[in-house]
């Protein structure tokens, strides 16, 4: 019976090696905070451990990690919103700089992330799935249950909000146009 009702311990520990720096950075970028980022990836972890026999393929897996991890990050956003006690010195003291930002300087990298932070919730959603995940605004769409014209117009209008509030912030590090 526990057999059905969970996964193999195995079989979870290499899911969980294979998956845990997806989850925990998509939960980070949507959180901006390191700790609730922690929080969501062990509830989504467990929730896997729960329920994770039902996924069929490691494509299902992924899909089901993804969905899973936006929908817990964005829950705890919302906690977090009803709860203003969190200030924004613990981003900057915990902030996550993944070492694939080869070539960005850090503090490029940092501001960048503080300007993501200030989108809406979903235009933020879907440009972290978009450009981190690499996922195109189709798989977008299935995966959050939005029409793919909703997941574009959320892209687009994420995308220019972020140029927007980025020349005005970042000035010393964008270059004149000539």
């Amino acid at each position: 019976m526990s057999a059905q009702m969970a996964l193999e311990s195995g079989e979870f520990r290499r899911l969980i090696e294979a998956h845990q720096r997806m989850v925990f950075s998509l939960a980070l970028r949507v959180t901006g905070e390191h700790g609730a980022a922690e929080e969501v990836a062990q509830d989504v972890f467990l929730e896997l451990h729960r329920g994770g026999d039902k996924l069929e393929s490691e494509d299902h897996v992924r899909f089901w990690l993804r969905r899973v991890t936006v929908h817990r990050a964005t829950d705890a956003l919302r906690k977090k919103a009803r709860q203003p006690e969190a200030s924004a010195e613990e981003w900057m003291e915990e902030q996550y700089v993944q070492d694939n930002a080869e070539g960005l300087n850090a503090a490029v990298v940092v501001l960048l992330e503080e300007l993501l932070r200030t989108l809406p919730e979903q235009m933020r959603v879907v440009i972290v799935l978009r450009y981190q995940e690499d996922m195109l605004p189709d798989e977008i769409a299935k995966l959050l249950g939005q029409p793919v014209a909703t997941v574009k117009s959320n892209l687009q209008r994420g995308l220019q909000l972020l140029r927007r509030k980025a020349a005005v912030t970042m000035k010393e590090y964008v270059r004149e146009q000539s």
